[in-house]
Protein backbone atom coordinates (compact mmCIF):
# COMPACT_ATOMS: atom_id res chain seq x y z
CA UNK A 1 0.00 0.00 0.00
CA UNK A 2 1.42 3.40 -0.98
CA UNK A 3 1.65 6.28 1.50
CA UNK A 4 -1.12 8.02 -0.46
CA UNK A 5 -3.44 5.04 0.02
CA UNK A 6 -2.46 4.87 3.69
CA UNK A 7 -3.69 8.42 4.24
CA UNK A 8 -2.13 11.37 6.03
CA UNK A 9 0.93 10.74 8.16
CA UNK A 10 0.10 10.88 11.90
CA UNK A 11 3.41 10.10 13.63
CA UNK A 12 6.96 9.51 12.39
CA UNK A 13 9.96 8.19 14.30
CA UNK A 14 13.31 8.96 12.67
CA UNK A 15 16.58 7.33 13.81
CA UNK A 16 15.18 6.95 17.34
CA UNK A 17 17.32 5.45 20.11
CA UNK A 18 15.97 4.80 23.61
CA UNK A 19 17.14 3.03 26.73
CA UNK A 20 16.51 2.80 30.47
CA UNK A 21 19.37 3.75 32.85
CA UNK A 22 21.95 3.41 30.13
CA UNK A 23 20.69 0.07 28.80
CA UNK A 24 19.67 0.39 25.12
CA UNK A 25 16.20 -0.91 24.34
CA UNK A 26 15.60 0.40 20.83
CA UNK A 27 18.15 1.67 18.32
CA UNK A 28 17.86 3.37 14.95
CA UNK A 29 14.07 3.09 14.72
CA UNK A 30 12.45 4.55 11.61
CA UNK A 31 8.67 4.13 11.58
CA UNK A 32 5.73 6.10 10.21
CA UNK A 33 2.05 5.61 11.00
CA UNK A 34 -0.65 6.87 8.65
CA UNK A 35 -4.37 7.52 8.96
CA UNK A 36 -5.52 4.25 7.39
CA UNK A 37 -2.95 1.94 8.98
CA UNK A 38 -3.73 -1.32 10.79
CA UNK A 39 -0.36 -2.53 12.02
CA UNK A 40 0.85 -5.42 14.15
CA UNK A 41 4.17 -5.24 16.00
CA UNK A 42 5.72 -8.67 16.62
CA UNK A 43 8.76 -9.68 18.62
CA UNK A 44 9.82 -11.67 21.68
CA UNK A 45 9.49 -10.50 25.28
CA UNK A 46 12.00 -7.76 26.00
CA UNK A 47 12.38 -6.84 22.33
CA UNK A 48 11.11 -3.27 22.82
CA UNK A 49 7.47 -3.58 21.70
CA UNK A 50 5.96 -1.88 24.77
CA UNK A 51 8.71 0.74 24.76
CA UNK A 52 7.80 1.52 21.15
CA UNK A 53 4.21 2.15 22.27
CA UNK A 54 5.44 4.49 25.00
CA UNK A 55 7.46 6.47 22.48
CA UNK A 56 4.42 6.75 20.20
CA UNK A 57 2.27 7.83 23.17
CA UNK A 58 4.83 10.41 24.22
CA UNK A 59 5.18 9.08 27.77
CA UNK A 60 8.93 8.69 27.18
CA UNK A 61 11.25 10.72 24.99
CA UNK A 62 13.97 9.37 22.71
CA UNK A 63 17.61 9.60 23.73
CA UNK A 64 18.48 10.35 20.11
CA UNK A 65 16.47 10.92 16.97
CA UNK A 66 13.18 12.72 16.43
CA UNK A 67 9.46 12.06 16.74
CA UNK A 68 7.12 14.27 14.72
CA UNK A 69 3.35 14.28 15.22
CA UNK A 70 0.50 15.68 13.20
CA UNK A 71 -0.97 18.59 15.21
CA UNK A 72 -3.95 17.80 17.45
CA UNK A 73 -3.96 14.07 16.74
CA UNK A 74 -5.73 12.32 19.63
CA UNK A 75 -4.20 8.97 20.60
CA UNK A 76 -6.00 6.24 22.56
CA UNK A 77 -4.20 3.54 24.53
CA UNK A 78 -5.31 0.08 25.70
CA UNK A 79 -2.91 -1.54 28.20
CA UNK A 80 -2.18 -5.21 28.77
CA UNK A 81 -4.92 -6.74 30.92
CA UNK A 82 -2.28 -8.23 33.20
CA UNK A 83 -1.20 -4.74 34.29
CA UNK A 84 -4.65 -3.72 35.58
CA UNK A 85 -5.77 -3.93 39.23
CA UNK A 86 -9.08 -5.70 38.70
CA UNK A 87 -9.97 -5.45 42.41
CA UNK A 88 -10.27 -1.68 42.18
CA UNK A 89 -13.91 -0.90 43.18
CA UNK A 90 -15.18 0.73 40.02
CA UNK A 91 -17.94 -0.05 37.53
CA UNK A 92 -17.51 -0.36 33.78
CA UNK A 93 -19.08 3.05 33.17
CA UNK A 94 -16.90 4.68 35.83
CA UNK A 95 -13.77 3.13 34.35
CA UNK A 96 -14.64 4.41 30.87
CA UNK A 97 -15.38 7.88 32.29
CA UNK A 98 -11.77 8.10 33.51
CA UNK A 99 -10.78 8.87 29.92
CA UNK A 100 -12.51 12.24 30.15
CA UNK A 101 -10.64 15.18 31.57
CA UNK A 102 -12.57 16.21 34.64
CA UNK A 103 -13.90 19.74 34.84
CA UNK A 104 -13.84 19.95 38.61
CA UNK A 105 -17.20 18.19 38.96
CA UNK A 106 -17.47 15.01 41.06
CA UNK A 107 -20.09 13.55 38.71
CA UNK A 108 -20.41 13.07 34.93
CA UNK A 109 -22.38 15.55 32.90
CA UNK A 110 -25.43 14.54 30.87
CA UNK A 111 -23.25 14.66 27.74
CA UNK A 112 -20.67 12.40 29.42
CA UNK A 113 -23.34 9.84 30.33
CA UNK A 114 -24.72 9.88 26.79
CA UNK A 115 -21.26 9.44 25.26
CA UNK A 116 -20.44 6.55 27.61
CA UNK A 117 -23.73 4.82 26.83
CA UNK A 118 -23.14 5.26 23.09
CA UNK A 119 -19.61 3.85 23.09
CA UNK A 120 -20.52 0.90 25.35
CA UNK A 121 -23.51 0.07 23.15
CA UNK A 122 -21.33 0.32 20.07
CA UNK A 123 -18.96 -2.28 21.53
CA UNK A 124 -21.80 -4.55 22.62
CA UNK A 125 -21.34 -4.13 26.38
CA UNK A 126 -23.93 -1.46 27.18
CA UNK A 127 -25.71 -3.93 29.46
CA UNK A 128 -22.55 -4.16 31.60
CA UNK A 129 -22.30 -0.44 32.43
CA UNK A 130 -23.03 -0.94 36.15
CA UNK A 131 -21.08 -4.19 36.47
CA UNK A 132 -17.92 -4.19 38.62
CA UNK A 133 -14.87 -4.54 36.38
CA UNK A 134 -13.64 -7.66 38.25
CA UNK A 135 -16.79 -9.49 37.14
CA UNK A 136 -16.00 -9.21 33.41
CA UNK A 137 -14.62 -11.90 31.14
CA UNK A 138 -11.32 -11.31 29.34
CA UNK A 139 -13.05 -10.29 26.11
CA UNK A 140 -15.38 -7.92 27.98
CA UNK A 141 -12.42 -6.37 29.80
CA UNK A 142 -10.73 -5.62 26.49
CA UNK A 143 -13.90 -4.07 25.07
CA UNK A 144 -14.21 -1.87 28.17
CA UNK A 145 -10.70 -0.50 27.69
CA UNK A 146 -11.30 0.02 23.99
CA UNK A 147 -14.45 1.96 24.96
CA UNK A 148 -12.40 4.07 27.33
CA UNK A 149 -9.86 4.81 24.59
CA UNK A 150 -12.60 5.61 22.04
CA UNK A 151 -14.22 8.10 24.39
CA UNK A 152 -11.34 10.42 23.48
CA UNK A 153 -12.28 10.08 19.79
CA UNK A 154 -8.75 9.09 18.77
CA UNK A 155 -7.30 9.13 15.28
CA UNK A 156 -4.78 6.50 16.43
CA UNK A 157 -5.42 3.57 18.77
CA UNK A 158 -2.43 1.82 20.39
CA UNK A 159 -3.02 -1.59 22.01
CA UNK A 160 -0.58 -3.72 24.00
CA UNK A 161 -1.25 -7.46 23.48
CA UNK A 162 -5.05 -7.04 23.06
CA UNK A 163 -5.71 -10.76 22.52
CA UNK A 164 -3.52 -12.06 25.34
CA UNK A 165 -5.46 -14.22 27.80
CA UNK A 166 -8.66 -14.41 25.72
CA UNK A 167 -10.12 -17.52 24.08
CA UNK A 168 -10.20 -18.18 20.33
CA UNK A 169 -13.74 -16.83 19.87
CA UNK A 170 -12.94 -13.63 21.76
CA UNK A 171 -9.77 -13.22 19.71
CA UNK A 172 -11.76 -13.55 16.48
CA UNK A 173 -14.37 -11.06 17.72
CA UNK A 174 -11.60 -8.64 18.74
CA UNK A 175 -9.97 -8.73 15.31
CA UNK A 176 -13.36 -8.20 13.65
CA UNK A 177 -14.09 -5.22 15.93
CA UNK A 178 -10.68 -3.65 15.27
CA UNK A 179 -11.14 -4.11 11.52
CA UNK A 180 -14.47 -2.27 11.76
CA UNK A 181 -12.90 0.60 13.72
CA UNK A 182 -10.08 0.82 11.18
CA UNK A 183 -12.60 0.93 8.31
CA UNK A 184 -14.32 3.82 10.12
CA UNK A 185 -11.11 5.86 10.10
CA UNK A 186 -9.20 4.89 13.25
CA UNK A 187 -5.56 3.98 12.65
CA UNK A 188 -4.60 1.00 14.82
CA UNK A 189 -1.29 -0.41 16.03
CA UNK A 190 -1.21 -3.50 18.24
CA UNK A 191 1.61 -5.53 19.74
CA UNK A 192 1.19 -9.28 19.64
CA UNK A 193 3.13 -12.48 20.24
CA UNK A 194 0.47 -14.53 18.42
CA UNK A 195 1.94 -15.00 14.95
CA UNK A 196 -0.66 -17.37 13.53
CA UNK A 197 -3.83 -16.29 15.32
CA UNK A 198 -3.35 -12.53 14.99
CA UNK A 199 -0.29 -11.31 13.06
CA UNK A 200 -0.93 -13.29 9.88
CA UNK A 201 -4.41 -11.72 9.60
CA UNK A 202 -3.24 -8.08 9.72
CA UNK A 203 -2.57 -5.90 6.67
CA UNK A 204 0.88 -4.76 7.82
CA UNK A 205 3.49 -6.06 10.27
CA UNK A 206 6.57 -4.62 11.95
CA UNK A 207 9.10 -7.11 13.34
CA UNK A 208 11.04 -5.68 16.29
CA UNK A 209 14.07 -6.89 18.19
CA UNK A 210 15.71 -3.77 19.59
CA UNK A 211 15.48 -2.42 16.05
CA UNK A 212 13.07 -2.66 13.13
CA UNK A 213 14.03 -6.00 11.60
CA UNK A 214 11.43 -5.87 8.82
CA UNK A 215 8.24 -4.05 7.87
CA UNK A 216 5.52 -4.82 5.34
CA UNK A 217 2.63 -7.22 4.62
CA UNK A 218 2.66 -10.62 6.41
CA UNK A 219 4.05 -12.42 3.34
CA UNK A 220 7.15 -10.21 3.46
CA UNK A 221 7.66 -10.18 7.23
CA UNK A 222 6.68 -13.72 8.18
CA UNK A 223 9.62 -15.40 6.49
CA UNK A 224 12.11 -17.83 8.02
CA UNK A 225 14.98 -15.31 7.77
CA UNK A 226 13.04 -12.42 9.33
CA UNK A 227 11.54 -14.47 12.15
CA UNK A 228 14.87 -16.05 13.05
CA UNK A 229 16.46 -12.58 13.19
CA UNK A 230 13.55 -11.39 15.34
CA UNK A 231 13.04 -14.34 17.70
CA UNK A 232 16.55 -15.80 17.65
CA UNK A 233 15.45 -19.28 16.59
CA UNK A 234 14.68 -21.07 13.31
CA UNK A 235 11.02 -21.23 12.30
CA UNK A 236 9.49 -22.97 9.33
CA UNK A 237 6.88 -21.13 7.27
CA UNK A 238 4.08 -22.88 5.43
CA UNK A 239 1.18 -21.44 3.46
CA UNK A 240 -2.43 -22.30 4.28
CA UNK A 241 -5.43 -20.74 2.54
CA UNK A 242 -3.19 -18.03 1.16
CA UNK A 243 -1.74 -17.02 4.55
CA UNK A 244 1.66 -17.77 6.11
CA UNK A 245 1.66 -20.26 9.00
CA UNK A 246 4.60 -20.41 11.40
CA UNK A 247 5.93 -23.72 12.71
CA UNK A 248 8.31 -23.44 15.67
CA UNK A 249 11.01 -25.99 14.83
CA UNK A 250 12.94 -25.59 18.08
CA UNK A 251 13.58 -28.72 20.12
CA UNK A 252 12.86 -28.37 23.87
CA UNK A 253 15.66 -27.78 26.39
CA UNK A 254 18.13 -26.51 23.78
CA UNK A 255 19.86 -23.16 23.96
CA UNK A 256 19.72 -20.83 20.96
CA UNK A 257 23.39 -21.56 20.21
CA UNK A 258 22.71 -25.29 20.32
CA UNK A 259 19.68 -24.92 18.05
CA UNK A 260 21.70 -22.94 15.50
CA UNK A 261 24.52 -25.48 15.64
CA UNK A 262 22.21 -28.47 15.23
Amino acid sequence: MSNHERGAELIRLTAVDFGYTGTPILTGVDLALHANDFVGVVGPSGSGKTTLLRLLLGTVRPDHGTITRRPRVAVGYVPQLETVNWNFPVTVAECVLMARKQRGLPWPSRADRADIADVLDRLGIGHLARRQIRELSGGQQQRMFIARALLRRPRLLLMDEPTSGVDVNSRHDMLHLLSQLNAEGVAILITTHDLNGVASHLPRLVAVHRRIVAEGPPREVMTSAVLEATFGAPMEILEHLGMPVVLDTRRPHMSIAERRAS
